[in-house]
Formats: structure tokens, C-alpha cells, sequence
């Protein structure tokens, strides 16, 4: 059996002491870890600090808020299988501190065990060395006597739940049944993601793997938790109502304990005024709503959530794809990873757009295409004229593929109008299209098998033209690889209309937000900053169209305001410094401020500058 890679998970917020000796423990492990992880809660003591400076050099990921336990669980857990390669992940609090032993009693346990290992759990113990009652794991009802025979003679008993404090969990099972559930932030989400792990799989306590939980007091879990009761009972009802996680019988077993352990938790209540408020909000939220993807409750916390959003997606590192030509690019073949993924087209209709470039531009993506989509999304923004509204009548007319029509009763602008259509999108890889734009039929082909592969957004170059397709000009030739993110803190990237990205990535970056002309730069660089994995195919894919009036909405003080709000909001986040701020500002007035006509040529002559060409 080969040696596994273990990734040891810690999630710290404002116990940077007891981080510290967490960090000196996992360094002195007589079986080392591969690597440790630290994902820092938006602590605002100097806990972030001592994880950066720690001689055995964890790769930390600071939050940028605070996700609670349940948060900081997921992004760590992710964050070890879909950007280090774990094949089992070591989860612990910074207050948990193990034995110099307990990793390799663990690894001991496992590889006697006849059979496969979901997860497993140390003996938790307090500083005076006795059992903690946080951390009893639960042994498992009507366990066979072969399974507890097997787990005998492994040093270990079955169990059916864990908590946190020193979990070893199996990266595939990760894969297969996912990560906690963020929204619980705090309680029960370790119970609920153990009992969901532990439902069909193996779970084992191996009490020779010894782990302090340095807590303030030896308390249980029914110890007197005042305003936060909310948690517990609103986590519980979730668990038991919204989560796959337990059987009917398990529901009626661990419900009444439950109940028992609430009513404990009330007469030893100091406070119960609190505590009954707590809990029937509790009660009625848990009752009400339904927790939230992963991807909107870690929203704008990023890097870490496009870590979430590759696993959830079940994404891995991209694979090594020549992306520079068209020619280079792979092609889908049946059973390749193109034809596994389904994808969406998110296509934005307003009134301002023409009837018959709306249709062109959908059959361009639909009918011509080497590579169908799964569905259109179309979003009419708004009303619309009738010539619009009878080409939207009959677009399922045009071609077999799905299409889906989000009618919105007022115009809320681009951003808010890919919001709602992404919202639509059934597929996980989403394509943008224009109404007025006309992609090549090799678009899809190029494009959708590099996202599959791993990348987060894929854009292109694309070939502008006035009135007659046939009758192309320049290319606009964006940035690749590194150059990407070098490029963004000067322009946009990528040609919008061109891109393919993942709907999840694109929400893990805080989604689309309204900014005149500027929604798409503002997303691209918040993804790069997130470190979202980005390329460019260098082939135009896109005949976009520059007709009347293109060069007259690149210019004005409306567009103006724009702009110096994206740099301000791009300053603000730390993605470009104050002088590169200053000259984007400079440049960028002078070229918004300038009559058309001058735009235009300058326009063309930066194009050709910066790699743009005019074909033969």
C-alpha cells in the first residue's frame, strides 16, 4: 500500500498561543505530516501572525471575515484535497494539541484495519489528562459483531459520529459526499458532516491517538452556551430535516437525545430568559429556511472559496492544454471530459439591441456550433420592442437545444440581468454570449474542454467587424497566462462577450456587481485576485460588432464616473497599488474625455501596440 499524503487542517481565530503550540505539536510528530494548513478566521489578534512566522511554514489561508467553525472547515478541508493533493486530511481547532504519537497511531490503526476507512478519531482529553465529555465520539448502534470484531483487532471501536477536535478524514469520500456545511458557522457541524460521512462508510475511534483540547473549562456540550443556543438548535433542526446525514430510525434516536440534552441545558441555565429567546428563534429559522450553497455563504472571503468551488464542482488542477491556437487546442472526442460536463449559454437581451443580429448571434451558438450547449439562457432585460419579442417568441423554433427565457418586468442593467440568468443556468460551465456578437462555430470546442479541465474563466481573442461578417477586421489579442494578472491592474483582461467560466467560481468572486460598462472588469479581477485559474486562446472565437455608436459609449462622464469607481473599488481591495491607481485614472480620463474621433484611432493604435493586428 502506498504512503499516504496527509494534510493536517488547522482553523484558528484569536488564539494565536494556543495556535502556536497546535503548530509545535503537528512539527513534532514522530510520523510527520506532508503538510499543514492553517485557515485564519479573520482574527484580529496576532494569531494570523504567528501561523505566517511558524518554523515549520503551514501554507495559511486568511478569510477575509469571519466563517465560523463550519466555514473554516470547509475551506480547509478544500483547500487540502483540491490544491494539495491530500489522500487523508487531519482536522483539528487551534486548541487542540496532539501527542507526539497520535498521527502515527491513527496511520497505525488504518492500515490494520481489514477494510476501507472513512474517518477516524483520537481519544480527546483535557489538560489534566481526562476524557473531555465536547468530544465523546458515538458508538455505533447495532454494530455487527464481524465490524466490531475487525475494529478489535485494528486498536479501535466502530463509531457513528465525531467532532473536529483531531478527525482523519479520506479525501475520497470528500470528493464523493462533500464538505460541512458552511452556513451552520458554528455547532452541530461536525456532527452533521461525521453522520453524513459515516452513514454507508467506516468510522473509527482509536483511542491509542491521544489529542489535548485545551478548552478554558472541562464543560460538555449541554454546559450553559446563552445567546448562542441559537446554533445548536437551529443547526439541529437542519440536521435533521435538510441533511441525508441519518436514517429515520437515527432521527428519532438522536432527536430524543437531543431534547434530553436541551432540557439539561435549560435547568442549568443561568439564564433562561436567553436561552428560550435563542432557541425559538433558533427553532423557527432552522424550521423556515434552509442553509445556503457554500459558494454564497463564503462569498468575497477569497482566495479560499474558489478552493470550495473547484471541489464542489469536482474540478481538479487544470490539466497542462496548449491554449494559444485554435489549431492546439484540444478537440472533444466521445467519453472525453467536454462530453461529460453539460454547459450553459447565458445570452442578455435589451431593448437597445437589434432583432435580426439577435437572432444571428444566437444560431451562432446554437445551430453552428461544433460543440452544442445544453441549454440557452436567455435574460430580456427588461421590455422589449415587438421585432425583439417575436425573435424570443421562436427561438425554440431555431434550434433543438433547450432554451430557457428569464423575463425581467424593468430594466436592472447588465449585471443584474447575468445575476439572474446565471441564477437560471442549470450547468455549472456557463458560456457568455451578446446579443449582437456572432461566435465561430469551433468556439465551444476550444473553450468548454479547458474549463472542464480546471480552469475557472477561459476567454479569447476576438475579430471586430462593422456591418457584413464576412467582411472582418482588427483582432483584439488579449493577454495570456501570467500575463493575465500583470495585465489586469491596467485593463480588462479579457473580451467579455468571449468567456466561459465556472457559474461557482464566478459566485465564489462575489458574482456580478452594477457598474456602468465596467461589471465584467470588476468580476475578472476580483476572480484573479481570488486566484481564480484563467487563460486566454489567442485565436478569435467572437466576431464582435462594432457599429454605430461603439466608439461614442467607450467615451463621456458617465463612463468617466464608472471608471474612477472601479479603481477606487479596485484600490480599496488591495488589487492595484495607489500609483497604478493614479495613472489607470489619468490615462483613462483623458481617453473617456476625448471627442470619438480620437478615441477611435488612439484606440486602434493601443490595440495594435499591445499585440491587436489587422488581418491581410
Amino acid at each position: 500500500m502506498p504512503t499516504p499524503s496527509v494534510v493536517a487542517v488547522v482553523v484558528s481565530y484569536n488564539r494565536s498561543a494556543l495556535l502556536g503550540a497546535a503548530l509545535d505539536a503537528l512539527a513534532a510528530q514522530t510520523r510527520p505530516v506532508d503538510r499543514v494548513v492553517v485557515v485564519d478566521n479573520a482574527s484580529t489578534d496576532d494569531a494570523l501572525t504567528v501561523a505566517r512566522e511558524h518554523p515549520s511554514a503551514p501554507a495559511v489561508v486568511a478569510l477575509k471575515r469571519n466563517t465560523g467553525g463550519a466555514g473554516g472547515f470547509a475551506v480547509g478541508l478544500a483547500a487540502a484535497v483540491a490544491d494539495h493533493g491530500a489522500d487523508l486530511v487531519w482536522l483539528m481547532d487551534d486548541d487542540t494539541v496532539p501527542t507526539p504519537t497520535a498521527l502515527g497511531a491513527l496511520l497505525g490503526a488504518r492500515d490494520a484495519y481489514d477494510g476501507d476507512v472513512t474517518a477516524m478519531a483520537s481519544r480527546v482529553v483535557w489538560t489534566d489528562g481526562s476524557d473531555h465529555p465536547m468530544n465523546t465520539p458515538r458508538s455505533r448502534p447495532g454494530a455487527s459483531p464481524e465490524a466490531l470484531r475487525r475494529a478489535k483487532a485494528a486498536g479501535a471501536m466502530p463509531v457513528r459520529s465525531m467532532s473536529f477536535v483531531s478527525m482523519l478524514v479520506d479525501a475520497g469520500a470528500v470528493r464523493r459526499l462533500g464538505l460541512p456545511v458552511a452556513d451552520y458557522f458554528i455547532w452541530n457541524d461536525d456532527f452533521e458532516y461525521s453522520t453524513r460521512l459515516l452513514r454507508r462508510g467506516v468510522g473509527l475511534y482509536v483511542p491509542g491517538s491521544v489529542v489535548e483540547h485545551r478548552t478554558a473549562r472541562l464543560v460538555g456540550t449541554d454546559h450553559d452556551p446563552g445567546p448562542r443556543f441559537y446554533y445548536e438548535v437551529r443547526n439541529k433542526v437542519w440536521t435533521f430535516t435538510r441533511s441525508s446525514a441519518l436514517s429515520a430510525s437515527e432521527r428519532l434516536l438522536y432527536g430524543g437525545s437531543t431534547l434530553r440534552r436541551w432540557a439539561r441545558t435549560v435547568a442549568r441555565s443561568s439564564d433562561r430568559g436567553t436561552l428560550a429567546k435563542a432557541g425559538a428563534r433558533g427553532l423557527w429559522h432552522g424550521t423556515v429556511r434552509r442553509p445556503r450553497a457554500a459558494t454564497e455563504v463564503l462569498s468575497g472571503v477569497r482566495p479560499a472559496a474558489l478552493s470550495v468551488a473547484r471541489l464542489e464542482a469536482g474540478a481538479s488542477a487544470p490539466a497542462a492544454a496548449p491554449v494559444a491556437r485554435v489549431a492546439a487546442a484540444p478537440a472533444p472526442a466521445p467519453g472525453s471530459v467536454a462530453d461529460d460536463h453539460g454547459f450553459s449559454v447565458l445570452l442578455p437581451v435589451y431593448a437597445g439591441d437589434d432583432a435580426a443580429h439577435l437572432e444571428r448571434g444566437f444560431l451562432s451558438v446554437t445551430r453552428d456550433q461544433t460543440l452544442r450547449p445544453h441549454e440557452v439562457v436567455v435574460v430580456r432585460d427588461g421590455p422589449v420592442g415587438d421585432d425583439i419579442a417575436a425573435v424570443l417568441a421562436r427561438l425554440h423554433e431555431l434550434t433543438d437545444v433547450p432554451v430557457s427565457l428569464v423575463p425581467l418586468e424593468r430594466n436592472v442593467g447588465l449585471a443584474r440581468a447575468l445575476e439572474a440568468g446565471l441564477e437560471a443556468c442549470k450547468h455549472e460551465i456557463v458560456a457568455r454570449a451578446d446579443a449582437d456578437d456572432i461566435s465561430r462555430p469551433e468556439r465551444f470546442a476550444v473553450q468548454v474542454p479547458l474549463v472542464a479541465a480546471g480552469h475557472d474563466v477561459v476567454g479569447s481573442a476576438i475579430q471586430e467587424f462593422e456591418d457584413d461578417e464576412l467582411d472582418p477586421g482588427m483582432v483584439r489579442v488579449p493577454p495570456t497566462g501570467d500575463e493575465i494578472a500583470a495585465a489586469a491592474r491596467f485593463r480588462d483582461p479579457f473580451n467579455h462577450p468571449s468567456v466561459v467560466y465556472r457559474r461557482s467560481a464566478v459566485a465564489a468572486a462575489g458574482g456580478y456587481e452594477h457598474l456602468d460598462l465596467m461589471e465584467d472588469y470588476l468580476l475578472f479581477a476580483r476572480m484573479i485576485a481570488a486566484g481564480a485559474r484563467a487563460e486566454n486562446v489567442t485565436e478569435p472565437l467572437v466576431l464582435y460588432r462594432v457599429g454605430a455608436g461603439a466608439y461614442a459609449r467607450r467615451g463621456g462622464r458617465r463612463l468617466l464616473a464608472s471608471e474612477l469607481a472601479l479603481q477606487r473599488t479596485l484600490h480599496s481591495e488591495g488589487f492595484v497599488t495607489g500609483p497604478q491607481m493614479v495613472r489607470n485614472v489619468v490615462v483613462r480620463a483623458g481617453y473617456r474625455l476625448v471627442p470619438e474621433g480620437v478615441r477611435k484611432v488612439g484606440y486602434r493604435a493601443f490595440t495594435r501596440l499591445r499585440g491587436g493586428y489587422v488581418p491581410d
